[in-house]
């Protein structure tokens, strides 16, 4: 974000302290816009990175065509209904076709597309559709499970909840793949 977006974010903030009836002028209120426009920058900075760029970057032929898991990734996003926070960890499998990344790469790609304001269905299909793009594997497999504030401070105040979203292609359409997948994450 240039300057003047945080500027004018900051300006939002300071109106909707107003709005909810708070002085912006109290003391411990001050500096709130600024941090809030600050971190609400930094909570959506998936949108100016590009995930498919993030694999290709550490793209390495390699003859591996096993299963590869990288699992327990932990993000936390902001849901676009309320944009309160959801948070919780990503399991990512994929079969290789030649074609391998970065391990890291794979955390980055789940970093980048949950500091986006999202749904968490959303996200899961874009992290896969994401490696299937990037790596052209034979089978892609994501995984995620996570806790939404909205659902814990708000409305329903189910505290202990848990959303598990998964999506798959490729091998993973055998349920073999998909059961030797859930086994080896722990589910």
């Amino acid at each position: 974000m240039q300057p003047s977006t945080i500027e004018e974010l900051q300006g939002h903030y300071k109106e909707i302290l107003r709005l909810l009836g708070e002085d912006p002028q109290r003391e411990g209120l001050l500096k709130t816009p600024l941090r809030v426009a600050k971190a609400m920058q930094d909570l959506t900075r998936g949108y100016s990175t590009d995930p498919i760029a993030i694999l290709n970057s550490a793209k390495f032929q390699e003859p591996y065509d096993q299963m590869v898991i990288v699992k327990d990734i932990n993000f936390h996003s902001l849901c676009e209904h309320h944009m309160l926070p959801f948070y919780g960890k990503a399991h990512v499998a994929y079969i290789p076709n030649g074609y391998i990344t970065g391990l890291s790469k794979i955390a980055r790609v789940v970093d980048a597309f949950s500091h986006r304001l999202q749904v968490q269905e959303r996200m899961t299909l874009q992290i896969k559709d994401c490696i299937q793009e990037a790596l052209k594997p034979l089978g892609v497999m994501v995984v995620v499970e996570a806790r939404h504030m909205c659902m814990q401070m708000r409305g329903v105040e189910q505290e202990s909840s848990k959303t598990v979203t998964s999506a798959f292609c490729g091998a993973f359409d055998r349920e073999k793949t998909r059961m030797e997948f859930l086994s080896l994450i722990g589910k």
